[in-house]
């Protein structure tokens, strides 16, 4: 299997299965950060859309100087929020992060709602590098990048956002062994 850079250096050279590589790859992270910040699938949709006409936008060209995610997510951020103002669907974050965590079973619905419910009390730039590191999979350094903010704000935000899930009673059994 190609790297990224590999893929995107044969795309570069007008291979059209490299750029399709590359979207089977993604498509599925695309679409779930895409519906996280819109709240609705046909939204998530056009952002997955949108977001992979200007990848193919870059090329021929395009040098990857991070990690795809990392690419990415400030592309999907922005078309998701654009999309979803002029749609004019504003979901709560409730409903958004209800609908992240949906239950398998009863007992476990109540302890994810609790969860959803704790996470959307978190100060919203906590919230999302929370999100962006659990849920996205992203390391600290590629949120740092991602949102152009400095390493040591992104691990302070992330210290105080666990400390606070830690200490609610709703999501302390989270950090028990």
């Amino acid at each position: 299997m190609e790297s990224d850079h590999e893929l995107i250096e044969l795309a570069n050279r007008g291979d059209s299965e490299a750029f399709e590589a590359l979207y089977y790859r993604y498509r599925d992270w695309v679409y779930r950060l895409g519906w996280r910040f819109t709240a609705n699938q046909s939204d998530a949709l056009d952002v997955l859309q949108e977001t992979f006409a200007y990848l193919l936008g870059k090329f021929p060209g395009f040098e990857l100087t991070a990690a795809m995610t990392t690419f990415l997510y400030p592309v999907v951020r922005h078309t998701s929020l654009r999309i979803r103002s002029k749609n004019k669907r504003f979901a709560s974050d409730e409903e958004v992060l209800g609908e992240l965590v949906a239950p398998a079973s009863q007992e476990t619905e109540r302890s994810r709602s609790e969860l959803a419910a704790v996470l959307t009390a978190l100060p919203k730039a906590q919230r999302e590098i929370t999100l962006m590191r659990f849920v996205d999979g992203m390391s600290l350094q590629e949120i740092a990048s991602t949102l152009a903010i400095p390493l040591g704000t992104v691990k302070s935000r992330l210290h105080h956002a666990l400390k606070t899930l830690r200490n609610d009673i709703r999501t302390r059994d989270y950090f028990l062994e």
